[in-house]
């Protein structure tokens, strides 16, 4: 039967004109597109849903309340003709009716396949989830099924597709909630994840994840409009409940596709900002040196915990992962890291890290006891990590669509910035030295006599307890120089050793040598107890002598521990006249002249001790000034405090900026001097 010919004109909500001529079977053909269309005929099994495969057309939530709904029949770009016009049964009974075209002279060659990817181009429907469809016998040429997404049209063929019902059984409901939406175009968005929440549904967490919220933020990833279908439309990767930070959302179905190959060619790059317990050591030899390393190692699924990730010896599949170390806080607790991933395996970073032996701080899941031990300490740390320290914090990328280099940096979220802040905000270690008999115990005694009342460390009183009855000092001396060193209550017989140590220059040296590493040892321990609070104080006579002071590591070699580099933040000074110091204050600690010359001797020249210092303080011999010379004391050390802030704020915005522009890699110099050692 020839086609009844008639001409109609319909204006569509876009503005447009379009000419159509009935065909026999109730099908149009626009003469001004080439394309035909079966009236009432329904796509995916969802009335209305050609209206939304447009851009010009909003989902059907967003219409006029006065407009049909799309289980009314409305149409945006097509005539409305009810059934009895058409020949076909009303839409609820064509629900599940089959996508028609008919295929005109000018089609004559080309591709099935590619017939239907123009006819669904609008939709976000791809041409490699139409072949899949063809090639699952669901089309069909002048009513034969064809499976061959290749065969050629001649021209004028009745053309019709099956296509699945993604109206969305499988797809989760939309859910209000907050999203930071980075940037977002037709083809692809990227979103800022928060820490806690799951990336996609799963069968343990069906609702309340990112996709839930995406779906309401973005309505056009709904199957209808996407053609994406199942649980997780357009997620391309993904990030674990507890890592924040950027995220790839395509939002249609052919960028879904041209992003997930990215992604399996490795054209997506991504850098993460890691906080690890400890300090990670890198190649030596490597151009940025221990600053730097690259972990080579297969993974796959743990052998007996089967929710777990591992390093696998045998039968794991190829993880790579660089790290370059930003910041490290100056007890060595915990480093900041930019993370590169070179593949994509789950729990990558996580288990690569820990491998090391530098599990991410907050993972009680890869770092079991580097997180009981972090839990046990004092202080706000253990509570302000909540969760594993990771941030997803560069992306780039190539656009799918016009192929520009897209690159987007997201900073870290709160919490994790204020874990920072704690580590480099830790307390203030200052060390009190000077000559002999300069007043440095008293000058300790009035700093914690005042109203901030800092906790404080006596290395003399150090020595003493460690000379005392069973003290770890006392059985030093006696196995190296004899029991007849002790007293009978088994102390150190102290005149003695003076005596025996002023007669010997070299048993001096021996006696330092065993007694020196237990008081570091101590001071350590008091300044690791009291980490939380702003401010300790430690009088140590022999702080210069001891080599404690260290200094910063030399180009060459890679960062020491900062301990063992540094045992005080700032160092003080005593400064008294030597005729006090040799006159009325040696008289009032009852101490004889000769002795008084021996400590000196052991000890630098006054002059070459206070210039070494950071500040100093002037002691008169009144107990009053003194205590006024500490309320001084106490200022100048707070405005120390804020400026060591402002400048931690500054080496960190440093770091990020250095980190976004060029990842895990960089070079030596970038690592240099306080930014990567954490000193202030």
């Amino acid at each position: 039967m020839g086609p009844h010919e008639v001409e109609r004109c319909a204006l569509g909500r876009s503005g447009r004109k379009s000419r159509w001529r009935a065909l026999a079977g109730g099908v149009l053909y626009d003469e001004a597109t080439h394309r035909s269309r079966r009236r009432g005929f329904v796509l995916f099994g969802c009335t209305g849903y050609e209206a939304g495969m447009r851009h010009d057309t909003k989902p059907t939530d967003t219409l006029p309340a006065d407009t049909k709904r799309m289980d009314e029949t409305a149409f945006d770009d097509s005539l409305e003709l009810d059934a009895a016009d058409s020949g076909e049964a009303g839409p609820e009974a064509d629900a599940k009716g089959p996508l028609e075209r008919l295929a005109t002279r000018a089609e004559t060659g080309l591709r099935l396949d590619q017939f239907w990817a123009r006819e669904l181009a609008d939709s976000g429907v791809s041409r490699e989830r139409i072949k899949e469809w063809l090639q699952a016998g669901l089309a069909t040429v002048d009513g034969r099924p064809c499976k061959k997404p290749g065969q050629r049209l001649e021209g004028y063929e009745r053309l019709t597709l099956h296509a699945p019902d993604l109206s969305g059984a499988l797809v989760p409901q939309a859910e209000d909630g907050p999203l930071t939406i980075i940037y977002r175009d037709d083809f692809l968005a990227i979103i800022d994840k928060p820490a806690g929440l799951t990336t996609h549904p799963a069968p343990s967490q069906p609702a309340g994840t990112l996709v839930n919220r995406l779906l309401h933020h973005l309505p056009q990833l709904a199957p209808e409009f996407s053609g994406m279908e199942g649980e997780r439309p357009g997620i391309v990767h993904r990030l674990d409940k507890d890592t924040s930070g950027l995220i790839l959302v395509a939002l249609t179905e052919a960028v879904r596709l041209e992003l997930s190959q990215a992604f399996a060619d490795r054209r997506v790059h991504k850098t993460y900002l890691a906080l690890v317990h400890g300090v990670p050591k890198g190649d030596e030899t490597g151009a940025l040196g221990e600053n730097a390393g690259y972990i080579d190692l297969p993974m796959g699924r743990h052998p007996t915990i089967r929710t777990k990730m591992a390093v696998l010896p045998k039968g794991g599949r190829e993880a790579r992962t660089s790290w370059r170390r930003l910041w490290t806080d100056r007890l060595g607790r915990a480093s900041l890291l930019a993370v590169d991933l070179h593949t994509g395996r789950t729990h990558q970073i996580r288990v690569h890290l820990a491998h090391i032996g530098h599990p991410l701080v907050g993972d009680p899941v890869y770092g079991p006891s580097h997180h009981a031990r972090w839990m046990t300490q004092e202080g706000p740390l253990p509570a302000l990590a909540a969760r594993q320290m990771l941030h997803a914090f560069r992306l780039a990328f190539e656009h799918p669509e016009s192929g520009e280099e897209m690159l987007f940096r997201q900073d870290p979220p709160q919490d994790f910035l204020a874990l920072l802040s704690a580590l480099a905000a830790d307390c203030q270690r200052v060390v009190i030295t000077g000559m002999p008999g300069c007043g440095k115990s008293s000058l300790l005694r009035a700093l914690a006599a005042s109203p901030e009342a800092p906790p404080t460390f006596s290395a003399d009183a150090c020595v003493a307890e460690l000379y005392g009855p069973g003290g770890d000092g006392a059985a030093l001396i006696a196995r190296s120089l004899g029991r007849h060193m002790l007293t009978r209550e088994g102390a150190v017989d102290r005149p003695l050793l003076l005596q025996m140590m002023l007669e010997t220059p070299a048993l001096r040296r021996e006696v330092e040598e065993l007694v020196h590493p237990l008081v570091r040892h101590a001071l350590s321990e008091f300044w690791t107890a009291h980490s939380a609070a702003p401010l300790a104080v430690a009088e140590v006579p022999l702080f210069f002598e001891a080599g404690w002071l260290g200094g910063k590591p030399d180009k060459k070699g890679g960062p020491k521990d900062a301990q063992q580099r540094r045992m005080a933040d700032v160092v003080i000074g005593v400064r008294c006249p030597d005729e006090l110091r040799h006159g009325p204050l040696r008289e009032s600690r009852g101490q004889d002249s000769s002795a008084l010359a021996a400590f000196e001797s052991w000890q630098w020249p006054q002059d070459r001790k206070l210039a070494a210092c950071d500040m100093l303080v002037d002691n008169a011999g009144g107990l009053d000034d003194l205590a006024r010379e500490a309320d001084i004391l106490l200022e100048h050390l707070a405005k120390l405090r804020a400026g060591r802030e402002a400048a931690f704020a500054a080496r960190l915005a440093a770091a990020l900026d250095d980190a976004a522009a060029k990842g895990a890699e960089g070079d030596e110099a970038a690592l240099s001097g306080e930014l990567g050692d954490g000193q202030a």
